[in-house]
């Protein structure tokens, strides 16, 4: 997704309290990042403009959520929509973080001695042309990273097909076990389904939302 430059974004989270500026720092040791560390962590990789963690992470207090991206511009939307969602309950955002960070570079910031226990991919640049399949976050060989700090499940969602259907095949070819997968999420009942502006709008153009919980076998 393309986003004009905004120059507010590199000051704002500069000043932001529950910004990461250098995760490569916190190799090995993102346990450390939260005053309370016994609670669950989960991550999303490329939260764009924080529809889903804004909502997520106050709804849960009980886990430590981080949200990534690579973009300053949209971890600065993130980071406003974060700051609305806890005002608007009376809570300082006190269980979450933000970080900028290249997701197909995870290894730089991310290693077996981090514990994850689930990751969530929220409609990702599908990449359609050939050249360019090896970029998706799903692809086999991102998958492979996520291996060594995924301890419990993986979600993912999206509104494109050929995405879907090859994801699958990714996850395969990776190790994991498909637990759960439908074309269409919202027809199902028993999952939380946290619902952005850009799943609303894939909805109202007819789009089925694909989703799947992936585990590693012995992570079940």
């Amino acid at each position: 997704m393309r986003i004009r430059h905004k120059p507010w974004a590199k000051p704002e989270l500069d000043a932001c309290p529950f910004c990461i500026h250098s995760p490569q720092d916190c190799k090995g040791k993102w346990n450390t990042v939260f005053k309370d560390n016994s609670k669950p962590l989960y991550v999303e990789l490329g939260c764009g403009k924080g529809g889903f963690i804004s909502q997520i992470a106050v709804m849960h207090p009980e886990i430590n959520f981080i949200a990534m991206d690579i973009k300053n511009e949209m971890l600065g939307l993130a980071k406003r929509n974060l700051e609305k969602a806890y005002e608007s309950v009376g809570r300082e955002p006190d269980n979450v973080k933000i970080a900028i960070q290249n997701i197909e570079n995870m290894e730089s910031a991310w290693d077996e001695n981090d514990r994850v226990d689930r990751i969530y991919i929220n409609f990702c640049n599908p990449w359609p042309k050939k050249r360019h399949k090896k970029r998706r976050l799903t692809h086999t060989r991102q998958l492979m990273v996520y291996k060594k700090f995924l301890k419990g499940e993986l979600w993912f969602k999206t509104d494109d097909d050929e995405l879907f259907e090859e994801s699958l095949e990714y996850f395969a070819e990776a190790g994991y076990k498909i637990k759960f997968s439908t074309h269409d999420l919202h027809s199902e009942s028993k999952f939380e389904n946290i619902i952005t502006e850009h799943e609303k709008m894939f909805t109202d153009e007819g789009k089925k939302i694909k989703f799947l919980i992936a585990v590693l076998p012995d992570g079940e």
